[in-house]
């Protein structure tokens, strides 16, 4: 039987020789996964053999990363807004680049709840997946009234596992974007798909191979779902209410054209930490 260092070893060698850049870092979590311990374990208790079906299952797991199936997906988890997510292949993993969108709309909730009556502000969270934005609001903003929403029955199981993983109260909402809401909200946040359609067979594999499509292609350019939420979005907000998008990094003036085009006021475009354009926002105007 192998010993816990000849794995590391074994794991190391074999990400590297698949091009994983993070060979080191992969090899240790999946063996965590496999074994119940911690690195520090591992490092102390090297010579210490493994079982016969450990081993086994570690070498699976190196085959199906050797095979580019996401990291996430092996372990079922995602790190998002210092939560852990559970997640599978039907639904996008949730990325750093999407918090920034999480973080406006928490400055926005803020300022809301010193507006009105906290326990009444509604949140839609359109085209949820796993629910990860919507989840991340209702943990900073826990008197918030939470929906989650998504055409994906399968996605909804997955944001309804989250749901009860946080013990958060939401309705989950199954049909075509605001088909299946019938109230008003004082936010509506929404990751939607926005990958240019000639674009998505050319993004890496754990990306193109195994991510649902439906979560990523937007469109000849990107903008499908903008178009059609954005000009149904006002009559499903409160007055003064604010619609909040992550988007591509090359979208930032189109989305906020749609916007204005809308009725949309104090639209604005806010940058990931790369300095790329990342989020688009805009309020609602009263007439």
């Amino acid at each position: 039987m192998a010993t816990i260092q000849e794995l590391l070893l074994l794991g190391k060698q074999t990400l590297e020789d698949s091009g994983n850049e993070y060979a080191k870092y992969e090899r240790k979590v999946l063996l965590e996964e496999v074994l119940g311990c911690n690195y520090l374990y591992m490092l102390t208790h090297g010579e210490e053999e493994v079982s016969k079906e450990q081993e086994e299952r570690f070498l699976k797991l190196l085959k199906r990363r050797q095979e580019h199936y996401p990291l996430q997906y092996l372990l079922g988890v995602a790190h998002f807004m210092d939560y852990a997510f559970y997640v599978d292949e039907n639904v996008l993993i949730p990325r750093n680049d999407t918090e920034i969108l999480v973080e406006c709309a928490i400055g926005i909730l803020s300022d809301r709840e010193r507006q009105k009556d906290s326990e009444h502000l509604q949140v839609l969270d359109l085209c949820c997946g796993s629910g990860c934005i919507g989840i991340s609001l209702k943990l900073y903003h826990e008197k918030i009234s939470l929906f989650l929403s998504d055409c994906s029955e399968a996605a909804l199981k997955v944001a309804e596992r989250n749901l009860q993983k946080y013990e958060v109260k939401g309705e989950i909402l199954c049909g075509d974007l605001f088909a299946p809401f019938a109230g008003k909200a004082d936010l509506i946040v929404c990751n939607p798909p926005y990958i240019e359609t000639g674009v998505v067979g050319t993004l890496m594999p754990e990306v193109k191979d195994y991510e649902p499509v439906l979560a990523l292609d937007g469109g000849e350019d990107g903008l499908d779902y903008y178009r059609r939420i954005i000009p149904a979005a006002p009559e499903h907000l409160e007055d003064s209410g604010w619609l909040l998008f992550e988007i591509g990094s090359g979208q930032g003036e189109a989305v906020s054209e749609l916007m204005r085009k809308a009725g949309f006021g104090e639209v604005q475009v806010k940058k990931d930490y790369a300095g790329l354009d990342r989020v688009v926002l805009g309020q609602k105007m009263t007439a």
